[in-house]
């Protein structure tokens, strides 16, 4: 479904160059979910920004479900792919309803049985149409982050970029969250390539994971070793010592 090949990404330029990612490589096989997992400022994030086009400078082969990508984003690439942000508070507008988020967002990708689709979202992400013309003050952040994953869903998407979804939310609410994912991509088929700092939200979502650190990936293992507590870098074992 996804496959990076020695991907590099800066900003800036001359003495102002900073290279946020060094020569990443990693696949992902249609139905799986991949973590990236690191330090803040590892890089992590700005993969995801590539992909989806948000970082212009960048080279090395992004390859999504067999197309590789060039600089810009042809509009059929968001019918693959979407993206689920961090902060659920920040990703939704302020003065647009749930149903202008998911009807316009709709709109744009072509559908027409546009009122039966909004209501069909709201309930696979457990809100129901009571929330449908709520505003997101309204909202909590719990239930900001579902409308945030219903958008996401609105294209019917293959692959699910995901940067650290549950990282602004209370405690209480992160696993209702992450279980709901788990439940949408078992039901729907999804890929997830989700970003994270927490090993044990990668550990529950994931099958595979690789560890960041520098702009550079140090180890791709199995969620299996992480929990075994059996990584190879020096790296990733500090970090799994930290976590525990």
């Amino acid at each position: 479904m996804l496959e990076i090949g020695k991907l590099n990404v800066w900003f800036g330029s001359g003495i102002d160059r900073v290279d946020a990612v060094k020569g990443a490589s990693f696949a992902v096989p249609k139905g799986e979910s991949f973590g990236l997992v690191g330090e803040s400022g590892s890089g992590k994030s700005t993969i995801l920004r590539a992909i989806t086009g948000l970082a212009p400078h960048w080279s090395g082969r992004i390859t999504v479900d067999g197309t590789e990508l060039g600089k810009s984003r042809p509009k059929a690439f968001y019918n693959t792919v979407q993206m689920v942000f961090q902060d659920p508070y920040a990703s939704l507008h302020p003065r647009h309803s749930v149903d202008q988020v998911l009807g316009e967002t709709l709109h744009l990708h072509g559908f027409k049985d546009i009122d039966a689709r909004v209501v069909k979202l709201l309930d696979d992400v457990g809100l129901g149409q009571k929330f449908r013309f709520r505003y997101p003050h309204q909202l909590s952040g719990g239930q900001r982050q579902r409308v945030a994953i219903a958008r996401a869903l609105a294209p019917e998407p293959q692959l699910l970029l995901l940067d650290e979804p549950t990282s602004a939310l209370d405690v209480s609410v992160q696993a209702e969250i992450l279980n709901l994912l788990v439940d949408l991509r078992r039901d729907r088929g999804l890929t997830y390539l989700m970003v994270s700092h927490d090993l044990s939200v990668v550990g529950h979502m994931c099958e595979r994971l690789a560890v960041m650190k520098d702009g550079a990936i140090v180890e791709v293992m199995a969620v299996d070793t992480l929990r075994r507590n059996a990584a190879e870098h020096p790296y990733s074992q500090s970090l799994l010592q930290a976590s525990l």
